[in-house]
């Protein structure tokens, strides 16, 4: 019944977001562009940008791997014609600090100037609060390192900065508000006087409770996922860079604290991408959205922030971060991560996807089993497809997922797992965890999977204990590999010749799928369905 999911969505919320969605809904003064002097501290902030330049010199403009014609004043809120998460990118104005952004001087004015003729105060997707975050720090950086300043800019930024203030995304939370915090943070300290030191002020107070909140003691960022914990890695680091570029009292007070965090929280973004450098695909993952492990070194590194050593034998071993529920096994040549990890925080799993139990393996530098990705947003059925169990490493049951996932951000009812059981030798490690998503069906399933390495052997074991009339294992394949069956088992070919065979005590079927690495991208691949004969199914990877 839609009341039921409705009552298990919001039941997990916290007040505070309630009370907010009902204050935001209600009608407010309106704010005007502000006309009177404004001060300017005179900041310093190198830009590390680490995006492609968006804009064409023919008036195209190109974000998720879309390409569109623009034509303002109309393009900047035509969602007929243009996504909203599309819309959202045109408003970040991201092109301000991307690479090569110092060429880019004078159509980089030009478009600032468009922006404030085409988008009065409050009307239209730049002022919705997240974008309009995103903005303000990307104007204050340009501004302090390359853009000339005008009074028609400065007085239209700091009225982004007054409308910003009282829009504060309290019912939403999570990395929407650490970015109205970050851009608060931003224009307190490029703004001066009484209005920009309250700024400031509730920006670090906001960044301070939320650090505490969203990060958690192993690293990770409390969403759970690798593209996001990197998005707010970069802000971390963006702190840092104006922290020790700039002698301002309060932000000296956090240096150090930032700068002990920037290195857990490099840890964990390098444990949860692949020998390729990029992410993985657990909850809402995609690359090119957030800055890679590579650059997010390299620019801390230029902060004098170092954070660890690379692996560089063939010895397995472990990385457990238990906190956000993630193990990493590891070698020279293999690679794993295994999600033992829920769904995300309680009250904003908006981002989190139907996948406890999955996992994702690259084998001699090569990805081999990948979950399906994430291309788009929205209330889409293919939305909907890419965060369900079926799109992942693991068993789908019934035709249920293990987290009942709907809407473009919404779960109801969702797994948790149990504590992670773990056996480690010499060269031998086996983790075991289960979940009780399943509990909710008739039948009171849950789901145990162990892993086994061994070596050059992996034995995934799964166990369903409950009623149930169909359950199905899925393993997606990267699309770069030759997936074909010989006689009972399937042999997956890699790009490097190597091969890696798949034997089951149940019969496997290939079938076509696709893989969505990136937003707007869509990839033919293969995955691997086998259907349990019994309770228990075994599958063993040899390679």
């Amino acid at each position: 019944m839609e009341y039921k999911l409705y009552y298990n969505t919001i039941k997990y919320l916290k007040i505070k977001q309630l009370i907010y969605r009902v204050f935001y809904k209600l009608p407010r003064k309106k704010i005007k562009i502000y006309n009177k002097d404004v001060q300017i501290n005179k900041l310093i902030f190198p830009i590390y940008g680490f995006i492609d330049y968006p804009f064409t010199e023919d008036g195209y403009a190109k974000f998720l791997n879309d390409s569109q014609k623009l034509s303002f004043p109309d393009a900047w809120n035509n969602e007929n014609k243009y996504s909203k998460l599309w819309l959202y990118n045109l408003h970040y104005f991201d092109c301000l600090v991307s690479k090569g952004f110092d060429s880019k001087k004078q159509f980089n004015t030009d478009i600032i100037n468009q922006w404030i003729t085409d988008n009065p105060v409050g009307y239209g997707n730049g002022w919705e609060s997240y974008p309009l975050s995103l903005r303000i720090v990307n104007w204050i950086k340009s501004l302090c390192d390359y853009l000339p300043r005008t009074k028609v800019i400065e007085d239209n930024l700091y009225s982004q900065c007054v409308f910003l203030n009282k829009n504060i995304e309290y019912h939403i939370l999570g990395n929407h508000l650490f970015e109205n915090a970050k851009a608060l943070i931003f224009a307190g300290c490029f703004f001066s006087g009484p209005e920009s030191d309250k700024w400031l002020q509730k920006g670090l107070k906001i960044i301070d409770k939320e650090i505490d909140e969203q990060i958690l003691s192993d690293g990770a960022n409390f969403e759970l996922s690798p593209m996001y914990h990197n998005i707010i890695l970069f802000d971390i680091l963006d702190l840092y860079n104006l922290a020790v570029n700039n002698n301002n009292t309060e932000l000296n007070k956090r240096k150090d604290i930032w700068h002990r965090l920037a290195i857990k929280m490099l840890n964990f973004s390098e444990a949860m991408c692949h020998p390729d450098g990029d992410v993985s695909f657990f909850n809402d993952s995609s690359i090119g959205i957030a800055p890679s492990f590579k650059f997010l070194k390299h620019y801390a590194e230029s902060l004098g922030i170092n954070s660890f050593t690379e692996l560089n034998n063939d010895q397995l071993k472990l990385r457990l971060f238990d906190k956000a529920g993630y193990a990493i096994i590891e070698s020279s040549f293999l690679k794993a991560i295994l999600d033992v990890a829920k769904v995300g925080p309680d009250y904003i799993p908006g981002h989190g996807h139907a996948d406890t139990l999955s996992f994702e393996l690259s084998l001699f530098g090569h990805r081999v089993f990948v979950n399906s990705g994430t291309s788009e947003y929205g209330l889409t059925k293919e939305r909907l497809r890419q965060r369900q169990t079926a799109a992942h490493n693991t068993i789908e049951v019934d035709g249920e997922d293990s987290s009942e996932v709907w809407g473009g951000f919404r779960v109801a009812r969702r797994a948790y797992p149990s504590t992670p059981i773990i056996n480690q030798s010499k060269n031998d490690i086996s983790i075991s965890c289960s979940h009780n998503g399943y509990k909710r069906l008739s039948g009171k399933v849950t789901h145990k999977r162990t892993w086994s390495f061994k070596e050059r052997a992996i034995l995934i074991e799964d166990q369903l204990y409950g009623k149930y009339k169909k359950a199905t294992a899925h393993y997606h394949v990267h699309p770069d590999i030759d997936v074909y069956q010989e006689g009972l088992d399937v042999v997956l070919t890699l790009k490097c010749g190597k091969k890696v065979i798949l034997a089951s005590n149940s019969e496997m079927k290939v079938i076509n799928t696709t893989w969505h690495p990136e937003f707007g991208i869509i990839k033919p691949n293969k995955k691997i369905v086998i259907s349990p004969n019994g309770s228990n199914l075994t599958v063993t990877i040899r390679y």
